[in-house]
């Protein structure tokens, strides 16, 4: 626990990751791209209701589809943050010097997630102020956004403990950064594209199935609409006869299970020759 949370690891990376103004600048330009988003869509909504009127209705559209766009923003970041953290060491060469080190493998691989995914973090955080134009309008309350934000936390540790397991069992960053993609972009469209047809097989047959309620426990975007308002997923409950529970459980439920899984095994492949004993005295 000590080294978790001393950790040199966490401290050297943090250092390297902010101290380029490459990071700053990509702040920056996140910001202005997320502030140009958000006055175009409040500019579209007020056009859109005929009247050159933007209300609490608009509003509450507007910071849907800004806390969906950014769902996105953060899916497709995510794999590109954290599937080299570990294999780009190992073609560095400096892995094996990293290993000799006093640090625990799991102090290495919580490290090493928690830099790669802090970036993130702090464009999520940064962002917060763009979202005061939603709230000048009123119909989003400051509890809504706090359970997107914890949403947002949530979603980006467990896809970047996928992106952690990938980096640390292929040699190859480039492998490992398509791989990840490739379960993300499953994951986010895969999962969503099956569920809809699923539906609509079980629709016309006038049949229940529990197979879209299940490939919606994985997709982070049917979640966010059911966080949002369950009657825009209210399909995916009644496809199953509606006696399951919220999809926000069942996803965090998942999810929990497989960031825990993903970090397991990232711990145990970092030293293959490692037994459950030495991992447990870590």
């Amino acid at each position: 626990m000590r080294n978790l949370l001393i950790n040199p690891v966490l401290n050297k990376e943090f250092k390297l990751r902010f101290r380029s103004a490459k990071s700053f600048l990509g702040i920056f330009f996140y910001l202005l791209v997320v502030s140009i988003i958000v006055l175009g869509l409040i500019f579209l909504e007020s056009i859109s209701s005929g009247v050159n009127f933007f209300g609490t209705h608009q509003s509450r559209t507007t910071f849907h589809l800004l806390s969906f766009l950014q769902l996105v923003l953060i899916l497709f970041m995510t794999p590109g943050l954290t599937a080299g953290v570990i294999s780009s060491e190992r073609e560095k060469q400096t892995l094996n010097i990293l290993l000799t080190t006093s640090q625990s493998s799991t102090s290495i691989i919580i490290g090493k997630l928690i830099s790669a995914v802090s970036y993130l973090l702090f464009l999520i955080i940064a962002s917060l102020p763009i979202y005061s134009f939603v709230f000048l309008f009123g119909g989003v309350s400051p509890g809504q956004l706090m359970i997107t934000l914890a949403f947002y936390l949530f979603t980006t540790f467990a896809f970047g403990s996928i992106g952690i397991l990938f980096s640390t069992l292929f040699r190859k960053t480039i492998i490992s950064i398509v791989t990840t993609y490739g379960v993300t972009l499953f994951l986010f469209v895969g999962t969503g594209v099956l569920a809809i047809i699923i539906m609509g097989i079980s629709s016309k047959q006038v049949t229940f199935s529990f197979l879209p309620y299940f490939l919606a426990t994985f997709n982070p975007g049917i979640v966010l609409l059911d966080i949002f308002d369950v009657m825009l997923v209210d399909r995916v409950y009644l496809i199953t006869g509606g006696n399951q529970m919220p999809l926000w459980i069942a996803y965090i439920i998942t999810y929990t299970v497989i960031m825990l899984l993903a970090l397991f095994l990232s711990i145990r492949k970092l030293r293959p020759s490692m037994n459950v004993k030495e991992m447990s005295k870590e």
